[in-house]
This record gives C-alpha cells, sequence and structure tokens, in this order.
C-alpha cells in the first residue's frame, strides 16, 4: 500500500536567508529590508540545487524580503505561504547595531536573556516560537521554513524544549539548512536531526 504525505513523519527544513551586508558586518537586522548580496543570491541557487528533488507538503517564509528573495532564488515548484511568525526578532533600539557595540553600555547584554528595548523580548519570542512550532505539529511530510539567524536559533531551542537563552548554543550561518523532526525510536521525542549544515555539507544528508 502507498503511503500518503499525510501519514509520513513531520520534518520541517530550516533554512536561513543567504547573505546580506548586515550579515556580513555583524549589525542586527531584524525589521529592516535589507536585500541579498550578490553572494547571498549565489547561496541561495546554490543550495536551491540539493532541495528541489525533495518533495515538500508546505513551503513557508517570513514576510521579510531576504527570506522571501532566497526562498524564490531556491527555486522549489510549491507555492510559498508568507507566515508572520517566522519573521526575524525585533531589535527595537538595537536595531542595525553591533553586539560589540550595545556592550560597551550593557557589558554583559545578550540577546537571548535580556531582550531589546522597545523591541521583543526573551518571553515573547518564547511564545511566539510555541505558536509557530504547535501549528507546524499539525502539518506532516517535509516542511521547508525560510527564517532568520536569531529566531532559527529560538526555534531550534524550543523544538527540543529548551529555555531561550539556550538558543545562544545554535548559531546558524547564511544560506544554511537544518531539519528538525522525531527520533524514529521514539516517535513523540523531538529532534534535531542537522544543524547548519552549508549546501556542501548536505549531499549525503
Amino acid at each position: 500500500m502507498k503511503t500518503s504525505v499525510s501519514s509520513t513523519t513531520l520534518r520541517l527544513y530550516l533554512i536561513r536567508h543567504g547573505e546580506t551586508e548586515w550579515a556580513l558586518s555583524g549589525r542586527h537586522t531584524g525589521r529592516t529590508e535589507i536585500p541579498l548580496t550578490p553572494n547571498g543570491e549565489d547561496e541561495a541557487r546554490n543550495l536551491g540545487k540539493h532541495l528541489r528533488d525533495i518533495r515538500f507538503s508546505h513551503v513557508l517564509t517570513s514576510p521579510l524580503k531576504r527570506a522571501q528573495q532566497t526562498c524564490a532564488l531556491v527555486g522549489l515548484v510549491q507555492v510559498p505561504e508568507i507566515e508572520p511568525d517566522l519573521v526575524e526578532w525585533d531589535y527595537g533600539d538595537y536595531e542595525g547595531k553591533q553586539s560589540v557595540n550595545i556592550r560597551k553600555e550593557q557589558p554583559d547584554w545578550t540577546i537571548f536573556r535580556d531582550g531589546c528595548p522597545h523591541g521583543e523580548m526573551p518571553t515573547q519570542i518564547s511564545d511566539r516560537a510555541d505558536r509557530l512550532i504547535a501549528r507546524l505539529r499539525r502539518l506532516s511530510g517535509n516542511v521547508a521554513l525560510f527564517s532568520h539567524g536569531q529566531f532559527g536559533g529560538v526555534l531550534a531551542a524550543r523544538w527540543i524544549g529548551l529555555a531561550v537563552i539556550e538558543a545562544q548554543h545554535f548559531p546558524l550561518g547564511t544560506a544554511s539548512i537544518s531539519i528538525f523532526t522525531f527520533d524514529s525510536h521514539h516517535p513523540k521525542v523531538p529532534v534535531i536531526a542537522l544543524w547548519n549544515a552549508a549546501a556542501h555539507e548536505i549531499l549525503n544528508c
């Protein structure tokens, strides 16, 4: 009997957008609309070579331009859906700033513990990630998620039940792919099957 998509295990492919000028310079990029650099466009196209043969039941993207541009350049056949909860952390007053400059005023600052004034706080982004995960767990099959660095780390931490502060251990490179699913021997146990892999690293995954 042929297995239908609806009965397959959920497998989330988290894809961070390609390189931007602010990503290169380490400036926090939340809601500012920054396009991909030419290299970022090439990163997305190269990643697409390894994803186009995968049958995705859903393709979801952050509403921000850099994520949507990455999604388009990857070139999946499925029509993407805009998912507002995939948007990057709102950096508020720290938008466009580098961590090194923020720490001149707040030496011990870390976004995952302290959040951002006039932006999102850890409890808010944790609630957002949990809300998204609850919706995603109602889906099945392979699901592509085009998102961002800091929120991607939070999504990973919350997927396996860790506090937002632990997202500091889940950095994401540009145009990287990570896979969230469940343990095949313990179907209720969420796992991270792949983390922060570049295109050339996923050939055999």
